[in-house]
C-alpha cells in the first residue's frame, strides 16, 4: 500500500480551512494554494490542508513503483557508486523541523492545542521540496530508532541512547495522524523522498546501547554490569605511565599492573541471569522499568561507557553502555586478569577490533547483523553511517555490510574515520566514504591549504565535504564565520572526491552547536544571546528549535547556487584533476582544476582572511599542454562576467580577501 497516499486521504479528510498553525516562511512552497493568513511576521496555515498540498504535490511524481524500495534499486544500479553524484543534507529531525506552531510564548515540545512542535516524521515530509530546491538528493538522518530517557544528559535522551534498535521513536508520530502508526509515518517519508528522487540514509549504533536497553530483559548476558556501590565513583582508570593515546599490545602490561586498573577490575559482576537463574526468572517477568527491577533486587547495573583512548580527559557516556561482542576476555589481556574475573569493561575490550577475543558472543552478532537489513525490508533506505564502526571486529564488520547488500547490492555505508588517511583502510572493509575532518581544516586557513592540495586528490574513496557537522562548532560561530561560511562550501564542494553535505541549520545560519563532540570546549554552547530560549541547550541532549524566523534566505539561495553550479559543470569536474600553475603561490591560495580536451574548470580561493590578493593563471602550464582560449567566464558569489582574453596564456584574477573565484575555459 502507497503510505504516502493514505496519509494524503487522511488530511483531506480533516481540512477545516482554519489557519491556526504557524509554520517558517521558508517552509511554504512558492505554489501554494492553501489558505494563508500572517500575523506578527508568523504564517498561518491550516495543518491538515498544509501537509495535504505539499503531498499531493509530491504525489505528482509518483510512476507507480513501489517506493518502499531503495532508488538503487528501483534505477536497476547495482553498485553505490551513486555516492559520487550525492549531495547530502544532514538532520537531527526533531530539532530540524521543530517550530513553535501556537505562533505565541515560548516553543513547547507539545502545546496546549495538541500540536507538536518537536520535529515529526510528517513535518520531514513537508521539508523535502525545500531540500530538493537547494539541490539536495540524500537525506542523512541521526538516529531514529527508539530512545532512552534514562541517565539523560538534558531534558531528552541522546539519539545516539538506543533502547531499541529495530523500532522506531514514538516521539517522531505527529499527532495530527491520529491512529496511524510511527513506522507507516516513516515508510510515507521514505516514499516521499523516492518520488523526488532523495535517497535515504540512516544513522546506526552497533556497538553501544542504551543503559536500559529493551535487549536486557531476554539477553542480560549481552552487557557488562557492575555493583551499584560502584556507579557513582566508576570512571576509566588513568595511566600516567602512557600518553594519550589508544593502546597498543605493548601497553597491556602497563595498564593491567595500574593500581587503579586493577580496582577498578573488582567493580565488575555477572549477568543477573548467572548470578541467580531462579531469581532472575521472577524479575525479568517484573512490571516497570528493567533497569530499576535489576538494580533494586540484585544491587547491579550497567556501566557507563567511556573512550577507547587511554587517558581521555572526556567524561564517562552516562547514558550509553557496551554491548559484549565476546564471551571471553581479549586475547592479548587474558594474561592479565584472573579465570574468575567477570567480564569487563577496558581500553582493549572497547576496542575490539584490536584486541578481540576467541569466543564471539554469536547470537549477539546474528542480531545486530540483522538490524539494518530489517530497515531495508521495512523502509528500502538507501545507507547507513555505522557509528564506532573503528571499533567493531572485523567479522562482525563484515557481516553487517555483506548482509545488507546481500539485500540491495548498490546500499550505500559510511565509515566514522575521521582520518584523512583512513581512506584506504575504509574501501577495504567495504565502505564506500569516510566523513572526514573537512571541518576541522576550515577554521585553519594553513591546515584548509594543505587539506585541498595535498589530500583529498589521492583518495581512494570520497569524503564528506562538512564545513560543519552535528558535533562540531557552526561555521558562522567560527572566527572569521561570515568569510567562511562563503568560502569553505565553495572550496569544498568542487574538490576532488567532494561529497557536498549541508549540516542541518547552516543555509539558516543557526549559532548554536547541536553537539560539543569535535573542536569545541563547553563554552561552545553559550554563543547564543544569553536571552535567547535556547541559550546554553544542546540538540542532542535538549529540546531545540532551529532559528527558522531569523533567517533571511540568503545562505540557503547561495548554497542553492554552489549545487546547481556543481549541476552546471557536472561533466567538466569529470575531467582529468590539474593544479592551477599560478605567477606565484604563498600557500594561501587554494587551487585546483579539471580539464576535458581545451574546456576547463578552475577554482581559486583566497585563504588569506585579511588581505586580498592578485594572481594570474598560466594555461598552458595549469593543462601541461597548449589551449587555444577563445573564451574565458569569471564567476563569484557577486555575479558573472565574460573576459576578454582571446589567445592568451594568462587569466588575471583579483581575489578579495576570504573570497574565490570558478574559471571556466572554453565552456560558456
Amino acid at each position: 500500500m502507497n503510505e504516502l497516499k493514505a496519509l494524503a486521504d487522511f488530511l483531506k479528510s480533516h481540512i477545516k480551512k482554519k489557519p491556526l498553525y504557524a509554520v517558517p516562511k521558508a517552509w511554504l512552497p512558492a505554489n501554494y494554494s492553501g489558505t494563508v493568513s500572517e500575523k506578527d511576521s508568523h504564517v498561518f496555515v491550516d495543518p491538515y490542508e498544509y501537509f495535504y498540498l505539499i503531498i499531493e504535490d509530491i504525489l505528482k511524481n509518483d510512476t507507480g513503483e513501489d517506493y518502499t524500495k531503495s532508488l538503487a534499486t528501483l534505477r536497476g544500479e547495482k553498485d553505490p557508486s551513486w555516492l559520487r553524484k550525492a549531495k547530502m543534507y544532514g538532520a537531527l529531525p526533531r530539532a530540524t523541523v521543530a517550530y513553535n506552531h501556537k505562533g505565541f510564548g515560548a516553543f513547547e515540545p507539545e502545546d496546549i492545542f495538541g500540536f507538536k512542535e518537536s520535529g515529526t516524521f510528517l513535518k520531514m515530509i513537508a521539508l523535502l521540496p525545500y531540500l530538493r530546491n537547494m539541490g539536495i538528493n540524500v537525506l542523512y538522518m541521526l538516529p531514529i530508532s527508539k530512545m532512552s530517557d534514562v541517565f539523560k544528559k538534558g531534558e531528552i535522551g541522546s539519539p545516539y541512547a538506543v533502547k531499541n534498535p529495530m523500532e522506531l521513536d514514538e516521539s517522531y508520530s505527529d499527532p495530527l495522524l491520529k491512529g496511524i502508526s510511527t513506522e507507516e509515518q516513516f515508510k510515507a517519508l521514505v516514499e516521499a523522498a523516492h518520488m523526488l528522487g532523495i535517497r535515504v540514509v540512516l544513522d546506526f549504533i552497533p556497538r553501544t546501547a542504551a543503559r536500559d536497553s529493551d535487549l536486557i530483559r531476554e539477553h542480560p548476558d549481552w552487557f557488562y554490569w557492575i555493583k551499584v556501590e560502584e556507579a557513582a565513583s566508576y570512571k576509566p582508570p588513568r595511566i600516567p605511565e602512557l600518553p594519550f593515546k589508544i593502546p597498543d599490545p605493548q601497553d597491556l602490561e602497563v595498564i593491567y599492573s595500574n593500581p587503579e586498573v586493577k580496582k577498578h577490575l573488582t567493580k565488575f559482576t555477572y549477568s543477573p541471569d548467572k548470578l541467580n537463574p531462579k531469581k532472575w526468572e521472577r524479575v525479568k517477568k517484573m512490571k516497570g522499568d528493567i533497569l530499576s527491577n535489576i538494580a533494586r533486587e540484585f544491587g547491579i547495573i550497567t556501566p557507563p561507557g567511556f573512550s577507547d583512548w587511554v587517558n581521555d580527559p572526556q567524561p564517562t557516556w552516562d547514558d550509553v553502555t557496551f554491548l559484549r561482542l565476546y564471551l571471553d576476555h581479549p586475547i592479548e589481556s587474558q594474561k592479565y586478569v584472573s579465570e574468575d574475573q567477570p567480564p569487563y569493561v577496558l581500553f582493549d575490550v572497547v576496542k575490539s577490533s584490536k584486541f578481540p577475543g576467541k569466543v564471539p558472543n554469536r547470537e549477539l552478532w546474528e542480531y545486530l547483523s540483522d538490524i539494518i537489513p530489517s530497515y531495508q525490508r521495512r523502509f528500502g533506505i538507501d545507507g547507513a553511517r555505522i557509528d564506532m564502526g573503528h571499533a567493531l571486529p572485523k567479522e562482525l564488520q563484515d557481516m553487517i555490510i555483506s548482509k545488507a547488500r546481500s539485500e540491495d547490492p548498490a546500499f550505500a555505508f559510511i565509515a566514522e574515520e575521521l582520518e584523512m588517511k583512513n581512506d584506504k583502510k575504509a574501501k577495504s572493509e567495504g565502505y564506500d566514504c569516510i566523513l572526514g575532518n573537512s571541518w576541522y581544516a576550515v577554521a585553519r586557513p594553513q591546515e584548509f591549504y594543505r587539506f585541498v592540495e595535498e589530500i583529498v586528490p589521492n583518495l581512494e574513496v570520497p569524503f564528506i565535504a562538512s564545513c560543519e557537522t552535528p558535533d562540531t562548532p557552526r561555521i558562522v560561530a567560527r572566527e572569521h564565520g561570515q568569510k567562511l561560511k562563503y568560502l569553505a562550501p565553495a572550496i569544498l564542494f568542487f574538490a576532488p572526491n567532494a561529497i557536498p553535505y549541508v549540516n542541518s541549520g547552516q543555509e539558516i545560519e543557526e549559532l548554536q552547536p547541536m553537539n560539543l563532540g569535535l573542536d569545541n570546549t563547553i563554552w561552545g554552547k553559550t554563543v547564543l544571546p544569553p536571552d535567547d530560549q535556547f541559550y546554553g541547550k544542546l540538540a542532542f541532549f535538549d529540546y531545540y528549535a532551529f532559528h527558522w524566523d531569523q533567517s533571511k534566505g540568503e545562505m540557503y539561495e547561495y548554497l542553492r547556487w554552489l549545487l546547481d553550479l556543481r549541476d552546471k559543470y557536472e561533466e567538466l569536474l569529470k575531467g582529468e584533476f590539474r593544479y592551477v600553475y599560478l605567477n606565484y603561490q604563498d600557500g594561501l591560495t587554494a587551487n585546483y582544476s579539471y580539464w576535458s580536451g581545451d574546456k576547463a574548470f578552475i577554482l581559486l580561493g583566497n585563504l588569506n582572511l585579511a588581505f586580498d590578493k592578485y594572481v594570474e593563471i598560466y594555461v598552458n602550464e595549469t593543462a601541461g599542454r597548449n589551449v587555444d582560449v577563445k573564451t574565458v567566464t569569471m564567476i563569484n558569489r557577486f555575479g558573472k562576467r565574460n573576459l576578454s582574453l582571446q589567445g592568451t596564456n594568462v587569466i588575471p584574477v583579483n581575489l578579495p580577501a576570504g573570497e574565490f573565484a570558478v574559471v571556466i575555459v572554453n565552456n560558456d
